[in-house]
């Protein structure tokens, strides 16, 4: 009867209200100078790794990072044997615009006149279940990035049959020019606060490969195709924009909203997320982004190492889930554990994701990260790739990313090596406070977890 108590509960939780949660640690007040002394401190900037070192915080920032004693007047925190890194980044996530996805999500549109200009972060839930979740992996910032219309995430949404008005059974599409276009993507903190969006607009998402080529009228020079046509409308639309506002301008392809969306994009102010797979669909995106002056970020990128070399001339950076390895579709039949490695031997720049979709499990982040590095990418970038990579890669390094004076108080006390799984986090700080490690799981198990004896022997575990 107990277990089928916690199976119940957990099956209705959703229903009822949030159960009460635990006392979160104390955080600092606005003015209190918190010093946190004797951990090991890996700052992933310029003052490298730190022994025994002192990390300074006032006002939700940190003051210094280095070597010595406490300030005076200082509330000391006693780190000895624990290793403090920065905040990790949930790369590429859909923390905050999904819960239950028999449920519906904020993921994608199916709008003609809206496509581009679709902004994720209008959505978002800082309420969401999933993100106090996401701190347990020591997750602290995270990047969500749109969907394609009915095309799901990761490598494998493409090998279905797209929904949403785009594709039908027999595979027939409807060709519009918003089916280019996911939207734009987010950074935001996790701190469950209402101003949890720290950068928005943070780049333009599309999809290559066979999901493009559906998108386009089913084939991958259409699209390309189609994409230039688009930019070149953009650029036409910049330079002429009052005739256009006054109707003395050609007709143009796109919404005024997602006109005006894709101008930063041209002008280079603001990077293509392109979501490709395949080796020669990687080609072809550099190509385009060298012929459109685009700036790039490659997501997904599989196959990426067997084009490691033109990736890191173009200067183009990754984003990959270092654990994917399975060829179960032909546009990832070079999959391998190595990619990381590999890549970063070439000098690309990587941020790592989470598998999944990167919210319901997005704390197994740091497992990838540490998985990486048992295929060969040192440690060390293995971590940037947690945490100032994509902290550069978004445009958010000044606020966060790494342990420097100045920046946003983002970091976490671990127990050990934050990239082994019996490893855990002691305390988590956003902005300075410390967060609470309470999740509606926990919730659960200690509600249920003493229900007046033990478990009939038919019930316990074997």
């Amino acid at each position: 009867m107990r277990r089928r108590l916690v199976i119940l509960a957990a099956v209705l939780a959703p229903l009822f209200p949030s159960l009460p949660t635990s006392a979160a640690a104390a955080p600092a007040s606005t003015s209190e100078t918190l010093a946190i002394t004797g951990a090991r401190i890996l700052t992933a900037g310029p003052a490298g790794n730190l022994e025994s070192g002192v990390i300074v915080i006032r006002d939700g920032r940190i003051i210094s990072v280095g070597q010595g004693a406490p300030p005076a007047g200082a509330r000391v925190i006693d780190a000895a044997g624990s290793i403090i890194t920065p905040g990790l980044f949930a790369t590429g996530s859909l923390l905050g615009a999904v819960e239950i996805g028999a449920l519906g999500d904020d993921l994608s549109v199916n709008n003609p006149q809206i496509s581009a200009a679709f902004d994720i972060r209008e959505g978002l839930d800082p309420a969401s279940t999933l993100i106090p979740i996401a701190r347990t992996g020591g997750l602290t910032s995270a990047v969500v990035l749109p969907q394609p219309a009915g095309g799901g995430f990761g490598a494998h949404e493409h090998d279905g049959e797209v929904s949403g008005g785009r594709l039908t059974a027999g595979g027939g599409h409807e060709l519009r020019p918003n089916t280019l276009f996911a939207g734009q993507g987010a950074v935001i903190r996790l701190n469950g606060a209402g101003d949890m969006v720290v950068r928005g607009g943070v780049g333009v998402v599309v999809a290559f490969g066979k999901a493009g080529a559906q998108a386009a009228g089913g084939a991958r020079g259409a699209q390309i195709a189609a994409l230039k046509a688009v930019l070149s409308d953009v650029r036409a639309f910049a330079a002429n924009r009052s005739a256009w506002e006054t109707g003395s301008y050609r007709e143009l392809g796109l919404s005024k909203a997602d006109l005006q969306a894709l101008v930063p994009l041209v002008q280079g102010r603001t990077p293509l997320i392109a979501r490709v797979h395949r080796a020669a669909d990687i080609r072809s995106v550099l190509k385009l982004a060298r012929e459109e002056k685009l700036r790039l970020i490659l997501e997904g990128a599989e196959e990426g190492w067997m084009v490691a070399a033109e990736i890191a001339r173009a200067g183009v950076p990754v984003i990959l889930n270092p654990i994917t390895n399975r060829p179960d579709s032909f546009e990832i039949l070079g999959a391998t554990l190595e990619n990381a490695a590999r890549l970063n031997a070439a000098g690309v720049t990587l941020a790592f994701t989470a598998p999944e979709g990167a919210a319901h499990r997005a704390r197994e982040t740091r497992y990838g990260a540490g998985t990486a590095v048992a295929w060969g990418l040192p440690w060390d970038a293995a971590l940037a790739a947690v945490t100032i990579n994509p902290a550069r890669m978004f445009g958010v390094s000044d606020r966060t990313g790494s342990l420097e004076a100045g920046k946003d108080a983002d970091f976490v006390i671990w127990s050990g090596d934050p990239f082994e799984p019996l490893s855990t986090p002691k305390a988590v700080y956003i902005r300075g406070e410390a967060q609470d490690l309470t999740t509606r799981q926990t919730e659960l198990r200690d509600r249920y977890k003493d229900l007046g004896g033990p478990l009939p022997p038919a019930y316990r575990r074997r």
